[in-house]
C-alpha cells in the first residue's frame, strides 16, 4: 500500500454473483472516491466475471451490532414466530423462500 492510499477512505465491497440472490461481502479496499472504489472493486473482485452487481460502501458509514450483546440485542425477535414460515406448507416449485 502506498503512502498516498493510506489517506484514502476504506470501502467495503459487496458482490452479487450470477447465481446469487443477495450481495455478499467480498472484501475491502482503499479508494479516493466512490467511482474509483467501484472500478477497483470490479477489477479486484470480479476478475473472472463472477458478479452481476457491485456495491461499495464507505466503512465509516456502517453501523454494526456488537457480538458481545448478541443475546440481548436479538432477544425481542424471539417471540415473533409469525415471521418464520414454519407453520404452513410451501407449495411445490417455490424456490428461494
Amino acid at each position: 500500500m502506498t503512502q498516498e492510499s493510506d489517506q484514502w477512505p476504506l470501502w467495503e465491497v459487496f458482490v452479487r454473483g450470477k447465481r446469487g440472490l443477495s450481495h455478499q461481502h467480498t472484501g475491502s479496499l482503499y479508494a479516493a472516491d466512490a467511482q474509483m472504489a467501484l472500478e477497483n472493486a470490479r477489477d479486484l473482485y470480479t476478475r473472472r466475471q463472477e458478479g452481476i452487481s457491485i456495491w461499495v460502501v464507505p466503512s465509516n458509514s456502517i453501523t454494526a451490532s456488537s457480538p458481545e450483546e448478541q443475546g440481548a440485542f436479538f432477544e425481542p425477535a424471539g417471540d415473533k414466530v409469525y415471521r418464520h414460515p414454519t407453520f404452513y406448507p410451501v407449495p411445490e416449485g417455490v424456490e428461494n423462500l
